[in-house]
């Protein structure tokens, strides 16, 4: 009997501590409950800070179309900084995302050729710009259209480097500053053509 009483005794002591044993669990699950929305709460509020972030100092477009070819191919998506031009200036050679000035709506991406005071010719498949010749590695083809412009203040003459299918300055003409929204600096997408975006500084040839 005794080895019995010693086994219910307990029994009967663990029965009482339980109760409150209880009420820590659901107190703790409350708390914990509490824990998880705010950790949702500080997750969405810091996503929401990120991009606002990060769509201030960059953008992401889509190369629609084959004007840039072969630097840049239909359906790549380019990471645009935005804070390129704030720090410094754009020059010739520079891969920029811009608004068409036709359709502000419409974003375009081109090579810078011309900056404000210079004068273009293109001319027997030639580019020249302020009479010297320019070393284009990077086109599809050389220019079949020729012509002379003489860049504006506060705009830009840009081309495609598919020359002979892109529309661009040599067709709707020049490019205002303010239109133009970075540079672009990298290809993200797909992820077998990531790369840096290489801006050749348009060299005088030899």
């Amino acid at each position: 009997m005794e080895t019995l009483q010693q086994e219910e005794k307990p029994i009967e002591e663990q029965t009482p501590e339980q109760i409150p044993e209880q009420g820590q669990v659901q107190e703790e699950e409350k708390i914990n409950w509490k824990r998880f929305v705010l950790d949702i709460l500080e997750t969405l509020i810091l996503a929401v800070v990120l991009f606002l972030g990060i769509n201030a100092i960059s953008a992401r477009v889509r190369v629609d179309g084959f004007s840039m070819r072969p630097t840049l191919q239909d359906g790549e998506f380019v990471l645009v900084s935005k804070l390129n031009y704030k720090f410094g200036s754009v020059e010739r050679g520079d891969i920029i995302v811009f608004h068409y000035p036709m359709n502000p709506d419409q974003e375009l991406i081109k090579r810078v050729i011309g900056l404000p005071g210079d004068h273009i010719k293109v001319q027997d498949g030639v580019v020249s710009v302020n009479k010297q010749k320019l070393d284009e590695p990077y086109i599809a083809a050389t220019p079949l259209y020729a012509g002379d412009w003489d860049v504006p203040d506060g705009e830009l003459f840009v081309l495609g480097d598919n020359r002979n299918d892109s529309s661009d300055s040599h067709s709707w003409g020049f490019l205002p500053l303010e239109n133009v929204v970075g540079k672009a600096v990298v290809i993200y997408w797909p992820p077998p053509m990531w790369k840096v975006i290489r801006h050749k500084k348009l060299l005088v040839a030899q």
